[in-house]
């Protein structure tokens, strides 16, 4: 049976004391606590800093060596814009990104065999910025033709009319991941799958994100669920035993904002996948 392995989007919040990580434990042992429940993480710091070798070398040191750590590509190559609208011109340029990529990929080697997927996480872009898919996907193409050998990666945009089956044909010609991202204004994974075969490379990649302005309007701190999502957890169990059965692996990751507290729901979903794979048996 292929892999499934489920975390969350960061580790760090410290909102999971008392309903995940103990009373007084130090947010520096929060991650070897974090991997005694957890086989995978998303690191999401590094989407908004490079991180140093002594910073890689501690996640290491923290966690087993069958543990996956993905991570996002740096805001500098993603996005590139000084404040909240992105630069579609700096965007994935070589002149603009290209040393910080280099910088990135060789810091986030030290993870060795604990290296998962590597997201090239972008923003929504208005008219402004692409006036369609095409010109983006000249700058894409030209970036992953220049990315080394060696690394897994995954894209995950935010236009939700890009998710055609030429996009997916694209990503696929690169054996790429389609990051499917179950957030505020994009279909969920099953929607994707009447359409076309959302799988492009050797596993699927998989971001439940939430609403954030909805979840904010009910609270901002994370200690516990407050959304019920069980209809669309279920819709993601059913999508992610189907892919185990084709020999698919999968790396799922949950963030605060999608029912309130990720290690409950990363949890739920995991009891919910085993249910479905049992009662399939």
């Amino acid at each position: 049976m292929a892999q499934i392995k489920i975390g969350t989007s960061s580790f760090s919040s410290k909102d999971w004391t008392g309903p995940f990580y103990p009373e007084g434990m130090q947010p520096r042992e929060f991650l070897k606590f974090y991997a005694q429940h957890f086989d995978t993480v998303e690191i999401d710091a590094t989407y908004y800093r490079i991180p140093s070798k002594s910073m890689v070398e501690g996640w290491n040191n923290n966690t087993p060596e069958d543990f996956i750590i993905s991570a996002k590509f740096p805001r500098s190559i993603v996005h590139a814009g000084e404040k909240a609208s992105p630069d579609a011109g700096k965007i994935l340029d070589p002149d603009h990104t290209y040393d910080d990529r280099d910088i990135f990929l060789q810091n986030i080697a030290g993870l060795g065999k604990r290296l998962g997927t590597l997201v090239l996480q972008f923003p929504y872009f208005s008219k402004k910025h692409f006036t369609y898919i095409g010109p983006f996907l000249e700058k894409l193409d030209r970036f992953l033709s220049d990315l080394p050998d060696g690394f897994s990666y995954g894209v995950e945009i935010r236009n939700r009319n890009w998710l055609k089956k030429e996009y997916a044909e694209f990503l696929r010609s690169y054996k790429v991941a389609m990051v499917l991202a179950d957030q505020a204004w994009m279909p969920h994974g099953d929607e994707i799958e009447k359409k076309f075969d959302p799988v492009t490379s050797d596993h699927l990649y998989i971001r439940l994100i939430g609403d954030r302005k909805e979840i904010e309007a009910i609270t901002k701190t994370w200690e516990k669920e407050v959304i019920d999502r069980s209809e669309r957890l279920d819709r993601w169990a059913d999508l992610l035993a189907r892919a185990a059965k084709r020999q698919i692996n999968s790396l799922v990751y949950v963030n605060n904002h999608y029912a309130g507290h990720a290690p409950e729901t990363a949890r739920r979903l995991s009891r919910r996948i085993t249910d479905m794979l049992r009662n399939s048996d």
